[in-house]
């Protein structure tokens, strides 16, 4: 049993697992998606300005996502005279500056300098792009004397085929995710499934016996000393090198 469910004793004397806090908050996060459903696409067809987006942005907050409108969002924090959208402020301090932008228009870095100063001035390592269809959210990865924003999130909420992904993906942005540390668990796994240190597990030895066993099994080849360094240069110096060099560059 997970051991963030709870058990409760039924009129039988017997105990029953009630639904975990993930299917609890996933729920509410896909009635929230079909809620909203409809109010996106009115504003999709009258190209609403960024106004009247941002105030489907702060329902969606409290609604979808459960951040309190009076206590955990802000529009206080400015930077260099300007102020930025929004602002989540948990246990009293800056979480992630929230840029928002007309639900027509499209994202990219440059929406999100200003964020990008006044997480770097608040010490916040996230940053929230949003234009009420699609939710994007940047972790500030650390790199030489500043910092990179890397995508972590990016769901489209116009996408009826990625209805299941784009509910994975905001569940990691609900502030009960997000105070279990399961937006942070899951840029850590973005970083674990780069090229460059998966380069360095796919020659590990349990990876290079793996692959051993498959191709003797479908080659019939018995095996003789030296299979597994002849495996594990082909991966190193063939295989990886190769799909190292066509790994796409990151957003910049």
């Amino acid at each position: 049993m997970d051991v963030e469910e709870t058990q409760v004793m039924s009129r039988t004397g017997e105990f029953t697992t009630t639904l975990s806090w993930q299917e609890s908050v996933r729920g509410r996060v896909a009635a929230a998606m079909d809620r909203f459903s409809g109010p996106i696409a009115d504003l999709v067809a009258r190209d609403a300005n960024e106004g009247d987006t941002r105030l489907l942005i702060a329902d969606f907050f409290s609604v979808g996502l459960n951040f309190s409108k009076y206590q955990d969002l802000t529009t206080e924090y400015r930077t260099s005279g300007e102020s930025n959208d929004y602002a989540i402020v948990l246990d009293g301090k800056l979480f992630a500056p929230v840029e928002v932008r007309g639900i027509g228009q499209e994202l990219d870095l440059r929406n999100i300098q200003m964020a990008r100063r006044l997480a770097a001035q608040e010490g916040a390592e996230w940053i929230f792009l949003t234009n009420g269809r699609i939710w994007r959210v940047y972790h500030l990865r650390p790199e030489g004397s500043g910092t990179r924003p890397v995508v972590v999130v990016d769901a489209d909420l116009s996408d009826p085929d990625a209805y299941h992904r784009n509910l994975d993906q905001l569940f990691h942005l609900t502030r009960e995710a997000i105070a279990h540390g399961r937006l942070d668990a899951l840029r850590r796994w973005r970083e674990a499934v780069e090229a460059a240190p998966l380069s360095g597990l796919v020659t590990e030895d349990s990876v290079v016996a793996a692959v051993l066993n498959e191709l003797r099994e479908s080659t019939g080849h018995p095996g003789h000393a030296g299979d597994a360094e002849e495996v594990r240069e082909v991966l190193g110096e063939q295989v990886i090198a190769r799909g190292l060099s066509a790994t796409p560059p990151s957003e910049e």
